[in-house]
């Protein structure tokens, strides 16, 4: 019996790659250094662009290596854990129908949860590490998956579960 190929997207795939570009575009140290010397925390506008900018990524810096490579890691686990709670999560299985609103908090709460989890391993191993900062880093990643997580929803509505036989 072989697969076919077929037209639809799948739930997993689309939230998954939606989580890519925001990690790749918005934790990129170009966005990061603008969104900086561009706009005021104290608005919301401002607030919001630079909470984009959570998962950042980096290769050269000031920090120790152990410290880059935690923020590294966050980025990676993000994406990876965004992917893992999609697969994971039963919302978008027992959908009836495709788009359904199962589909966009079962994607949305994916993205909750990959930001909270991505954030304790590595606030483990940063230098000086302490269980008080990895439930403030753990909060501080739900927080980002809160306010951004829709955008993972959205892409994950309308995605197909199952094999194509």
């Amino acid at each position: 019996m072989a697969l076919t190929t077929t037209r639809y997207k799948t739930t997993t795939g689309a939230g998954t790659l939606a989580a890519l570009v925001l990690v790749l575009v918005f934790g990129s140290p170009w966005y990061g250094d603008w969104v900086e010397d561009n706009t005021d925390a104290n608005t919301a506008g401002g607030w919001f662009l630079r909470l984009l900018a959570w998962p950042a990524w980096r290769f050269d810096s000031d920090e120790p290596v152990q410290d880059l490579l935690a923020t590294n890691l966050r980025a990676i686990l993000v994406v990876v854990l965004t992917a893992l709670f999609l697969y994971a999560l039963p919302g978008s299985q027992l959908a009836r129908a495709r788009g359904t609103l199962s589909q966009f908090f079962a994607g949305w709460s994916a993205y909750i949860f990959a930001g909270a989890f991505a954030s304790v391993i590595p606030a483990l191993i940063q230098s000086n590490p302490t269980l008080l900062k990895a439930f403030q880093a753990a909060g501080s990643g739900a927080t980002y998956g809160l306010f951004v997580g829709w955008i993972i929803g959205i892409a994950a509505l309308g995605g197909w579960r199952g094999r194509a036989t």
